[in-house]
C-alpha cells in the first residue's frame, strides 16, 4: 500500500512538473512572437518614415526645379514678363502654399495635387509668354516696316517742309505792326512854344514820333505801345519806378519812358509820346540816346538822337 501511494504521488508530481514546463515553454513562445512582432513593426515603421522622407525630399525637389525654371522664363523674356505678373503671382503664392505642407503636414496626396495644378499653370504661363513674345516680334518687325516707310516719307517731305516753315516764318513775321519814320528830340516849351534844342541841359522833355504801320494780318483793336529811352550811360529816362511804370517783354519786366494805348484799326496811325524830365536839378547828360518803340510782346522800332 505504502508502494501505491507513493507511485501516485511520483505521477502527480511529474504531471506539475510537466505543465509548469509546458506554461514556461508557452510564455517563452508568446514573448518570443511579441519581441518579434515589435522589432518587424519597428522596422516597418522605421521603413515607412524612411520612404516618407524620401517622398518629402523627392517632392520638394520637384517644386524646387519647377520654381527654377519658372524664374529662368521670366529672365529670359526680361520685361516682357511684367504683363503676366498677376499670373506669376499665382504660381509663388501656391509655391509658398505647398512648401507649408511640406514642412509641417505631410499630406503628400495633397501636395501632389497642388503640384500638378502648379504645374498646370506653370505650363500656361510658358504658353502665354511665347504667345506674347511672338506678338510682340511680330510688332517690332511691323514698326521696322513702318519706321522705314516713315523715313523714307520723311525724307521726300524734307524739302516741303523746309518750304512750309520757311512760309510760316515769313506769314509770322508779317503779322507783326512795324513802327516807321521814327524821331527823337529834346525840346522845352508847351504847345505853340515848344521849341526842339540839341542841349542838354536846356531839355525839358524827349518827344518821340513815329508811324504805326497799315497791316491787314493782324487782328484789330486796342493795343499798348512802350517807348524806351536809354541815356548815354544805359539808365533808362522812366516815367516813375514802381511796377506800373513797367511792362512784361519776352518774359522780362522792362521800365518804359512813354506809353500810348491806340484802337488799331489795320491803318496807319501817327503817334507822339513825350518823357518829361520833372527834375529840375537834375540835367540830361550829353551823349548818344538810344529809342526803342515796343508792341505786341515785339520790338517794332529803333533810332537814336544826340544830346551836346
Amino acid at each position: 500500500m505504502e508502494n501505491d501511494g507513493g507511485y501516485i504521488n511520483n505521477s502527480t508530481s511529474k504531471r506539475k512538473n510537466n505543465t509548469l514546463i509546458v506554461l514556461i515553454v508557452v510564455l517563452l513562445a508568446a514573448l518570443a512572437l511579441l519581441a518579434w512582432l515589435y522589432l518587424s513593426t519597428r522596422a516597418r515603421l522605421g521603413n515607412l518614415v524612411e520612404e516618407k522622407e524620401g517622398q518629402r525630399i523627392e517632392l520638394q525637389h520637384e517644386l524646387d526645379s519647377l520654381i527654377s525654371e519658372h524664374n529662368n522664363i521670366k529672365l529670359e523674356y526680361g520685361s516682357l514678363s511684367d504683363s503676366l505678373s498677376s499670373k506669376d503671382s499665382i504660381i509663388q503664392a501656391n509655391a509658398i502654399e505647398i512648401r507649408k505642407l511640406l514642412d509641417t503636414q505631410y499630406e503628400f496626396y495633397k501636395v501632389k495635387k497642388k503640384l500638378d495644378k502648379l504645374r498646370t499653370i506653370s505650363q500656361g504661363y510658358l504658353k502665354q509668354m511665347d504667345s506674347l513674345y511672338t506678338v510682340n516680334r511680330e510688332l517690332k518687325q511691323e514698326n521696322e516696316q513702318i519706321r522705314s516707310s516713315y523715313q523714307k516719307e520723311q525724307q521726300k517731305s524734307s524739302s516741303l517742309l523746309k518750304d512750309k516753315e520757311a512760309l510760316t516764318e515769313k506769314v509770322s513775321n508779317a503779322a507783326v505792326i512795324k513802327a516807321y519814320k521814327i524821331t527823337g528830340v529834346a525840346v522845352r516849351g508847351d504847345g505853340d512854344k515848344e521849341r526842339e534844342t540839341d542841349k542838354a541841359k536846356r531839355a525839358e522833355k524827349v518827344k518821340v514820333c513815329f508811324t504805326l504801320s497799315e497791316n491787314p494780318l493782324l487782328s484789330a483793336g486796342r493795343k499798348d505801345v512802350y517807348v524806351r529811352i536809354a541815356r548815354p550811360d544805359k539808365t533808362i529816362l522812366a516815367r516813375g519806378k514802381g511796377d506800373e511804370y513797367s511792362f512784361s517783354y519776352k518774359g522780362e519786366i522792362l521800365q518804359y519812358s512813354a506809353k500810348e494805348t491806340v484802337n488799331y484799326q489795320n491803318k496807319a496811325i501817327d503817334l507822339c509820346l513825350y518823357w518829361i524830365n520833372r527834375s529840375q536839378k537834375d540835367n540830361l547828360p550829353s551823349g548818344v540816346y538810344v529809342v526803342t518803340v515796343y508792341a505786341d510782346d515785339f520790338e517794332i522800332g529803333q533810332t537814336t538822337f544826340e544830346l551836346r
